[in-house]
């Protein structure tokens, strides 16, 4: 086991430059090379990952963040985000916030600008609104005609659902495999962000957005969010932020478990690994679990200590996660608790 931080400790930072490192979710190669880019020109951490994550959400071809983020369940796309600052052990976030391409840079203006963590629907537009953020249309062609196909096949795919007990396995939920076939990839499609960056001066931020659920209920709030579970970080310790399935994650409080597992000397990966047990264990409701009693979703995990060391892990195998750590931006494969059925 590694050395472990003590609780409260502060870091003794070095006058020279640290090696920076920047971390993120698969979808997050062009975050964490623009990420490192402005880290190597002094930027901090915070700076950095937001500017990093503002790409991904500027671009419409990918549909789970931002410009381009699948839609709820009545066609309009919802977006959830929040920051956190390591040397200032600040945070703000948004969520259900409507047409404002970058929630992450809102989420920034609520830490900044307020003596509020978390602002929500028609009171986070406002508030977007009264700093200058540009309202618009976020659902494109491609989300549009994907929610089309949802609602033309909408009886059995939905979150609406009828009385159940945890140890009901069918609760109307199976899916005709013709109708699986027309949503493709974007059947309930979990997508979004997480970037996590270590800067010259040995400080740490992350931020997490992304478009969450697809075809969710309106007003529905994942883990992203939420801070401890979407991400969290200890400037003193690291940073963890996750992906997948936000209830799993909030009802785990998986990140703020996931730097308290690193404070004791644990990697981070074996600090992943050690919550996407915990996930597992705790999934009791039998409609979730397979055959085998195993989760029927997947999460996952991203996370970096002081030193530069990283890790990600999730549920299942074929994954990987996103790293710049000086030489290239690159794949990293996450550790997994089961070979992928």
């Amino acid at each position: 086991m590694a050395q472990a931080f003590p609780h409260g400790a502060a870091i003794a930072r070095s006058s020279t430059p640290v090696k920076p490192v920047a971390i993120s979710s698969a979808n997050g190669l062009r975050a964490v090379t623009r990420a490192m880019e402005l880290m190597r020109e002094g930027a901090d951490a915070l700076d950095a990952v937001i500017a990093g994550v503002n790409i991904v959400e500027d671009d419409p071809n990918d549909t789970t963040v931002g410009y381009g983020g699948l839609p709820n369940e009545d066609g309009v796309v919802e977006l959830d985000a929040a920051v956190m600052h390591g040397p200032t052990h600040r945070a703000g976030a948004v969520a259900s916030l409507r047409n404002i391409k970058n929630p992450s840079r809102v989420a920034r203006t609520v830490m900044e600008r307020t003596d509020h963590v978390l602002l929500v629907g028609e009171g986070a537009l406002r508030f977007a609104r009264a700093h200058g953020f540009k309202e618009e249309d976020l659902l494109t062609d491609k989300a549009r005609q994907a929610w089309l196909t949802w609602k033309e096949n909408l009886s059995t795919s939905d979150d609406w659902l009828p009385p159940h007990k945890p140890d009901d396995k069918d609760i109307g939920r199976n899916l005709d495999p013709a109708v699986l076939d027309a949503f493709g990839e974007y059947f309930r499609h979990t997508g979004t962000i997480h970037c996590s960056g270590l800067d010259l001066q040995g400080n740490m931020s992350c931020v997490t957005t992304t478009s969450g659920l697809a075809f969710k209920i309106p007003g529905r709030v994942g883990d992203s969010p939420i801070i401890g579970a979407g991400l969290y970080v200890d400037n003193a310790v690291g940073s963890a932020g996750s992906t997948g399935r936000g209830e799993a994650n909030l009802a785990n409080c998986s990140c703020r478990m996931i730097v308290e597992a690193m404070r004791t000397g644990k990697s981070p990966e074996q600090a992943c690994l050690d919550i996407v047990q915990s996930i597992v264990d705790h999934t009791k409701l039998r409609c979730l679990l397979d055959d085998n009693g195993r989760p029927r979703f997947d999460v996952a995990f991203y996370a970096m200590n002081v030193r530069g060391e990283f890790g990600g892990a999730r549920i299942y195998s074929g994954g990987v996660f996103s790293v710049h750590d000086g030489t290239e931006a690159r794949h990293h494969p996450s550790a997994y608790l089961y070979k992928k059925p």
